[in-house]
Order: C-alpha cells, then structure tokens, then sequence
C-alpha cells in the first residue's frame, strides 16, 4: 500500500507540472493503453496480464469523467477506459464506445446479478454489451473520531454546520457533491430532482463550501489530509478510510447518517477506434477479474469486485465487515449514481460557480 501511494504522490506532483493528470502516462506494454484514475495501474490490480506479456499495459491518467469525456470526444485515443455508473450512458450516445464481445471475457457470467440488473448500465435492451462492472462502493462521510464525536456525524448536514470552518473537505467531484446535496434533502433517486429541489441542493453546496478546506482531487490527497490533520471531516470514498486506518491514523467512515450514503459501480469500456491490440485488452479484461484481485481490491481498498465468484473466494466475515455480503442491503438507504443526463451539465456549470465562492 506505502508503494501505491508514493506512486500516487509522484503522478500527482508530475501531473501539476504538465498541468493536467491527464496528460500524465506511464509508458509499459505499448500495445494496450487504459485510461485510468491514478491509482489503478497498480500492477497487484492485473497480475494476470503481467504474468502473459511481461509488464504492464500504458497508462494515462483522468482527474474526472467528465475530463476523459471531452478529452475522447476531441479525439484522444486508447483502448480501455474506467468509468462510473453515471457516465456510461453519456459516453456510448456520444458514440464513443464500442460493444464488448463477451465470449472473450472469463467469468462474464459470474459477474453480480444484482449489478447487472442494473438498467441500461452493462447492457442495452438488445442485449448488446458495452460496459463490464469491475468495482463499487460508495461515497460516505468519513471522519477523525478522536475530533468528531459521533452526535455530529449523524447527518450529513455536518458538512455544512459553522463549528467546522476550514475542518472539512469534499471531493472535486460534481457527481459526488450533488449525490451529496441530493441526500440532504432526504433525496434517495436523483433523477428525480425538480428545479427547485436542485436550487436547495445547490444552496446546500454552497454552504458546505464555506466550510471547505479543500476539494480533493484523488485518494491520497485526502488521505494526507485526514491523517495529518489538515481537515476532520469528508466526503469521501471507501478507500479514505480503510488507507488512513491502515496508517495507524483514528479515522473511520459511516453508512448510518440519517439520509444514507451515495454508491457506485465502476467498470471497463472498449474505446471505438481502440489503436492497441484487441486480444490484449480482453487479457486485460480477464485478469482483473481475477480472484486475488477481488481480495486486494477489499482489503486494501475497501472496494467490492463485480465478480461474485471472485468475491466468494475471501473470507465472509471480512466481505460482511466491509458492508458488501448483500447487494440488497448495500443499496438501501442508499443514492445509487444513476446516469443523469438531464441536469449533467447544470450540475457542471452550477459547481464550478459553486467553488469560485458564486
């Protein structure tokens, strides 16, 4: 783990002297090339496909979605990329996907039932494949619980009270802030939000905004800033957490607020006009459903694996510890990330004011 986040540390800082994280690429198997949050070329995440080529594949890196979106669309090109539930609808209507063949990919099968029966995520009406759920989770409030007690972190309202001025950070996130904003108005589906409603949202943000230390831009960023004490208070993934605690630092996530938690599904798409090797990106596919993979994505991330075989394969009690024994239960109480496209872009340019202090 100390490996991963010194790499993280040193593509964030390379990243801020090109300007953009995007720009920023470790150059390993040229014939493949992923486009990735910082963090996931980890090689621990695809030992199978290091194990069959000899190295890894290329990586460059996005700070958003909505980055990666316009940077695809202005023509960049790569063979896979890692998206959100949110964005997958977007980016195959903006026709830059192309369908997965799922007989070239192992255990397509025992991917989460729960998961794939999400509509319009993995799979069209027509059965087509675009979109091949890797990782899940949530987005949650996070907390030092030797400076916050537990009175305060029964709402997520917490982010926005005045005792904690400079004390908080959320993420740099327009999906998290408004899956944030929409769960304090007691919000649950948010693609039912009405104009009035996203304007309270919105007001909501802004008074979390006084209160923001800084808008995290990835894990380590807010990693070092809980443990080092910068700020008490986040909204954060899973990860911030299960890191933080592993460093020996007192800060612990909850699910139990009374509006509930924001969740999640990540997963790997097939870019149209992929240039690298179609044959290595299904290795690549493959190897990141591998058992041992599901186990480091939980343990060491704090993340479930789409895979339920591979799931199956870690000890239950650690699987019901981490909250992801029941797909059912995970999602109630719960405001799942579902594709918006009709306040997408009001949300992108309402942040942006938001953050500027408008």
């Amino acid at each position: 783990m100390k490996t991963r986040i010194r790499l993280a540390i040193k593509l964030a800082a390379t990243a801020a002297l090109l300007g953009s994280a995007a720009s920023v690429a470790k150059a390993e198997d040229g014939e493949l090339i992923i486009f990735e949050w910082s963090g996931y070329e980890d090689p621990a995440f695809h030992p199978g496909y290091v194990a069959k080529h000899g190295d890894s594949p290329t990586f460059t890196f996005f700070g958003d979605e909505d980055e990666a979106f316009e940077k695809l669309r202005a023509g960049f090109k790569t063979d896979l990329a890692h998206p959100c539930s949110q964005s997958v609808v977007k980016w195959r209507e903006a026709g830059l996907l192309q369908p997965l063949d799922t007989s070239k990919i192992e255990g397509w099968k025992d991917l989460n039932p729960g998961i794939m029966a999400m509509k319009d995520l993995a799979t069209t009406e027509d059965g087509t494949a675009w979109f091949m759920p890797w990782d899940w989770g949530n987005t949650l409030l996070t907390y030092n619980s030797e400076k916050v007690s537990e009175d305060d972190i029964k709402s997520v309202k917490v982010l926005a009270d005045p005792k904690f001025k400079d004390r908080v950070s959320i993420g740099d996130n327009v999906d998290d802030a408004y899956a944030l904003a929409a769960l304090s108005l007691g919000v649950r589906d948010w693609t039912t939000l009405t104009d009035e409603q996203f304007q309270q949202a919105s007001d909501f943000l802004r008074e979390v905004h006084k209160n923001v230390r800084l808008y995290w831009t990835d894990t380590t960023e807010i990693v070092q800033a809980l443990t080092g004490g910068e700020v008490d208070i986040a909204w954060a993934w899973n990860d911030a957490a299960v890191q933080a605690a592993a460093a020996g630092a007192p800060i612990k996530s909850t699910r139990d607020t009374v509006e509930g938690q924001s969740a999640w599904v990540c997963g790997f798409v097939r870019l149209k006009d992929a240039p690298g090797s179609e044959q290595k990106a299904y290795d690549f596919l493959n190897a990141v459903n591998a058992p041992e993979v599901a186990a480091y994505l939980l343990g060491d991330w704090g993340y479930g694996h789409a895979n339920s075989k591979s799931m199956a394969t870690i000890d239950p009690a650690v699987v019901e510890a981490q909250g992801y024994a029941d797909v059912d239960k995970f999602m109630a109480k719960t405001l799942f990330q579902s594709p918006l496209p009709r306040l997408k872009q009001k949300m992108i340019e309402e942040f942006e004011k938001i953050k500027a202090g408008y």
